[in-house]
């Protein structure tokens, strides 16, 4: 079953459950993927849809940083709500230990020796860790090796 057959049996299944959060979340997420369908007129494969949920994901961490800092902890728990609903659709998240060897392998692949090389790094890395790790975290682990 691939992700977006996931995610129209889950809006279902939310549906009968009368859970009503789940299934405003979920229908969110399906009309940004059903929107760059309509866009690109085909149907989206698994990895744009994962770019997609990694996106909606950024997207709300970004809105929660924001409302935590305001102080609108009504909005902030509910923020955090949708990322752990969109979070269950991603790929088992890598471990700080394996972005710091994968990002090592990267670097060596790619030669770099200066931050001025950070974006060669960066672009061979986020194809090998595509959904399954923040780029904020990787983007820290790269700069603490070229430092």
């Amino acid at each position: 079953m691939n992700l977006s057959e996931r995610l129209n049996e889950d809006m279902k299944q939310a549906m009968k459950s009368k859970d009503k959060f789940k299934l405003s979340t979920i229908r969110m997420v399906r009309s940004t993927i059903k929107n760059l369908e309509i866009d690109l007129k085909r149907n989206l494969d698994d990895n744009e849809v994962l770019d997609i949920l990694s996106r909606e994901i950024k997207q709300r961490k970004d809105a929660l940083h924001e409302f935590e800092k305001a102080g609108r902890d009504e909005l902030a728990t509910s923020t955090k709500a949708e990322i752990e609903i969109i979070a269950q659709y991603l790929p088992e998240q890598l471990s700080e230990e394996e972005i710091k060897v994968i990002v090592q392998q990267t670097i060596q692949e790619t030669g770099a020796s200066s931050k001025a090389e950070m974006g060669k790094v960066m672009t061979a890395l986020m194809p090998k860790v595509k959904g399954r790790a923040d780029g904020k975290l990787l983007n820290q682990a790269v700069q603490q090796f070229l430092q």
